[in-house]
């Protein structure tokens, strides 16, 4: 299939419909298409017929299907067909690196923690054999989700054409060159690059990002001129592989959402790379919290009037106080004379001594993606949920309509606790959607019959406690979707993390 032959509205594989034209370079065009059968949006590329690299990204996409890890796109289908060919995946929304330093260098630990999760990701996909060869500023981005994804993992290598004999050494340069873009808003090279002005020079060389940026940690220095500046090293080691930059970069704290300035004008929209979709939308403002209105007493007769109230208050508290005290004596006399001296001391009680254990927080063993009323398929990764990282997730398959496209009931994450155990509540993290209704069920086996709704709750999102309204003990707790919030084109629920606090054991 021509590029020419291909216009807006074109439906591939009876499913993706092509709307917008992206970008076209040298044959291959890049489209934002809609998934009819899922409603979402989805980039799709499609290729001129002689476009000589069709079989080569064809083949790198379904490679990069199989990858697993969030933080890399996902993509959906590939096909290479005599008439026409495409590939199918992810459409991301949320801002580049280069937007985040468009008004100059990031928090050095924030730009430290978007590139030590770009590490982690791409370590897992190495570990798979596939890699990325040409890592830009445009292929990093912050998501509207509050989290980070590389695009472009092999399938942008293969658009260009791009080959090597030593990819680790060049991702691990290539996320060294991010974190120096991070740390200076400068990219460490001859040209601009994503709207980035080259580095400074000195002597020939590029200078170092505490040269460049005041109040760099020498750590941070370090771990860019071992990736990325090997002018600079001075005996350093290389790093030479994503694992091993993610390993250097193990320390730093996590990305969190950049507050956001609601006066400021909007971020441009930015398409970034050649494989993937990137869309920037404006988030909707946070609710702020509720003024506190302090009541300041005002001089003169009503402050008389409060020093009178305090006074016979007091007065008032005396004589309770005292009338306690002679009944209590009053009794104990009592109580003395009738069961003689010894016996009226009496021992506390077993009741009055005992203290309430503090609810403890307990590791489930395991999660599990739990679809008992679909496919058995719901989407993968549910150990992302209990890994006790904030910006790793699982989410459940994307349906067309809140009600999971009225296929079924629910669907859910279940946590299997090792054995059973005293649920005194479960803390879940969701997206910031609003919309979502959840419910939590405990039981001691993992069959949806077999657990026991024990609360629910409507218009869940953030940070929510699901506490059981009665006590409740089971080996296998639920977090159970019945109605999924709007996200990106479509509906699903996203758990990024769970604790549960249990009493005790069963």
């Amino acid at each position: 299939m021509s590029t020419s032959a291909v216009e807006p509205g074109t439906r591939l594989a009876q499913r993706f419909r092509l709307e917008d034209r992206v970008t076209e370079s040298d044959g291959a065009t890049l489209w934002k298409a809609i998934d009819e059968i899922l409603a979402r949006p989805v980039a799709v590329h499609t290729f001129s017929a002689d476009f000589p690299r069709v079989h080569e990204v064809v083949t790198a996409a379904r490679a990069a299907s199989r990858l697993t890890d969030p933080r890399l796109t996902q993509v959906f289908d590939a096909a290479e067909e005599e008439d026409y060919s495409y590939v199918v995946s992810e459409w991301v929304t949320g801002e580049t690196l280069s937007d985040l330093v468009a008004a100059g260098p990031l928090d050095p630990e924030r730009a430290a923690g978007l590139v030590a999760e770009a590490a982690e990701a791409l370590a897992h996909a190495h570990e798979a054999g596939l890699y990325h060869l040409c890592l830009r500023p445009s292929h990093l981005v912050w998501t509207t989700g509050n989290t980070v994804k590389v695009l472009g993992v092999a399938v942008d290598a293969a658009l260009s054409g791009l080959t090597t004999d030593q990819p680790a050494l060049d991702d691990a340069e290539g996320l060294g060159r991010l974190l120096y873009a991070g740390l200076t808003g400068h990219w460490p090279g001859d040209e601009e690059e994503g709207g980035l002005p080259p580095a400074p020079m000195t002597d020939g060389h590029v200078c170092t990002p505490r040269q460049v940026t005041a109040g760099v940690p020498s750590y941070l220095d370090t771990v860019t001129v071992k990736a990325c500046l090997p002018e600079s090293r001075k005996g350093h080691g290389a790093l030479n592989s994503p694992a091993a930059v993610a390993e250097a970069l193990a320390g730093v704290a996590r990305p969190m959402p950049i507050p956001i300035d609601y006066n400021a004008a909007p971020p441009s929209v930015t398409i970034t790379s050649p494989s993937e979709g990137l869309d920037t939308d404006v988030r909707p403002p946070r609710p702020q919290p509720p003024i506190q209105h302090l009541t300041v007493p005002q001089r003169g007769s009503s402050q008389r009037g409060g020093m009178v109230n305090r006074v016979l208050m007091t007065v008032v508290v005396l004589l309770v106080i005292a009338a306690v005290g002679v009944g209590a004596w009053t009794i104990g006399r009592s109580l003395g004379s009738g069961k003689g001296g010894s016996e009226a001391q009496g021992t506390p009680s077993a009741t009055s001594a005992s203290v309430t254990a503090a609810p403890q927080a307990v590791k489930p063993k395991r999660a599990i993606a739990f679809d008992p009323l679909g496919d058995k398929e719901e989407n993968t990764g549910a150990e992302l949920a209990i890994d006790g990282k904030p910006s790793t997730f699982w989410k459940t398959d994307n349906y067309n309509t809140a009600e999971l496209g009225n296929l079924k009931e629910g669907v859910g994450l279940l946590l299997d606790m090792g054995k059973p155990v005293q649920i005194s509540d479960v803390v879940a993290t969701l997206s910031g959607a609003s919309g979502a209704s959840v419910e939590l069920k405990v039981g001691d086996a993992p069959d949806l019959s077999a657990l026991k709704t024990v609360t629910k709750q409507k218009g869940a999102s953030g940070k929510v406690t699901l506490k059981p309204d009665q006590a409740a003990t089971g080996q296998y707790v639920l977090i159970w979707f019945t109605r999924l919030p709007a996200d990106a084109g479509g509906f699903h629920g996203t758990i990024y993390e769970v604790m549960v606090h249990s009493s005790g054991s069963a």
